[in-house]
């Protein structure tokens, strides 16, 4: 809410108050009857109240002209509201690689929870946007179809875990027919999956260049991000007696290649995070790339009020006139 005056040049009329205040100053005695009695006596307790009522008259005058002023400059009060319409969002699946090899220490704690941590801030901040979640290891499921319910889908993430009751491997095509399946036939104006693992496509019957083709006959655009530094990192080999892992320094192996041709093959981009914090950068480029439209309507309501000022002018001239005619008749 703010005020504003449609006709600010009025308010140069302000600059005549001292002249008309000079004016009333050096014409004080001009306006007075002069009468000549012998004897003033009886007088002396109403003189004193003519002049004062004469003084606060002359100030309703500048004061009625000042909102006169006031009033011809158009005061108005503007209420401005913003209502915004969010188009038809984006329609994402994350495809989430949940072999034991996601369980390595090169990312903080591991692999896996350094993505469902970053995911979880990358969800929330896509409130318009229908998302779902595909796990895959050896084969794949649909861990939470498309849905616009941020609840379900959080929840579902926080219990992505490795476990041994998919079969082991990394079946990267398979991860990624789930995702088209699920999407393909979406309406909305974008469609999008992205595609997380650590290592190379090593199980499962689709082949994962098939499974992009399907992705671009669709209009699906592929994000494959490949999760692991350069080099060694500590990684799970086998388990101990207590059912815990036993871990040792493995070459971590990424086909860059083939995530590069699926993703570009689809319009889409390769990314690789070697840490934490490059994990994060590349969700934020995802999130910038694939924007929803936002339009923002602004609506004025204006309301005068210039109503204000003119009609205590108006009744201030009144009360001069009627004081003028009725009790300074015979004085004025």
């Amino acid at each position: 809410m703010k005020i504003q005056f449609l006709n600010p040049e009025y308010f140069f009329g302000l600059t005549l108050i001292p002249l008309i205040i000079l004016w009333f100053y050096f014409n004080k005695n001009k306006i007075n009857t002069s009468l000549k009695f012998s004897n003033i006596e009886g007088f002396n307790g109403n003189t004193k109240f003519y002049k004062n009522l004469k003084f606060f008259l002359r100030f309703l005058r500048v004061l009625s002209f000042v909102l006169v002023i006031i009033s011809l400059a158009r005061p108005q009060i503007i209420d401005e509201s913003i209502r915004i319409k969010k188009n038809s969002g984006i329609d994402i699946m994350i495809a989430i690689d949940v072999s034991a090899s996601m369980l390595a220490k090169d990312l903080k704690p591991n692999r896996l929870q350094a993505l469902k941590n970053v995911a979880e801030e990358f969800i929330k901040n896509r409130p318009s946007d229908r998302i779902g979640l595909v796990e895959y290891a050896g084969e794949s499921y649909t861990k939470t179809p498309l849905t616009l319910d941020k609840n379900i889908i959080l929840r579902s993430l926080s219990e992505i875990k490795y476990n041994n009751i998919i079969e082991g491997g990394t079946a990267i095509g398979m991860g990624l027919a789930t995702c088209v399946n699920r999407i393909k036939d979406s309406k909305s104006i974008s469609k999008v999956i992205i595609l997380l693992t650590d290592g190379i496509n090593n199980a499962g019957f689709i082949d994962p260049v098939t499974a992009a083709e399907l992705a671009k006959e669709f209009n699906i655009k592929i994000y494959s991000i490949g999760l692991g530094t350069n080099g060694l990192a500590l990684s799970p080999i086998g388990i101990d007696d207590r059912g815990k892992f036993n871990y040792a320094n493995v070459k971590v192996e990424i086909d860059e290649e083939l995530l590069t041709q699926i993703s570009e093959m689809t319009g889409g981009k390769y990314f690789r995070a070697t840490n934490n914090s490059r994990l994060k950068e590349i969700y934020d480029d995802i999130n910038k790339l694939e924007k929803t439209d936002i339009e923002e309507f602004k609506y004025f309501s204006v309301s005068e009020k210039y109503r204000y000022f003119l009609l205590p002018a108006i009744l201030l001239i009144g009360f001069d006139l009627i004081i003028r005619l009725t009790i300074l008749r015979s004085f004025i």
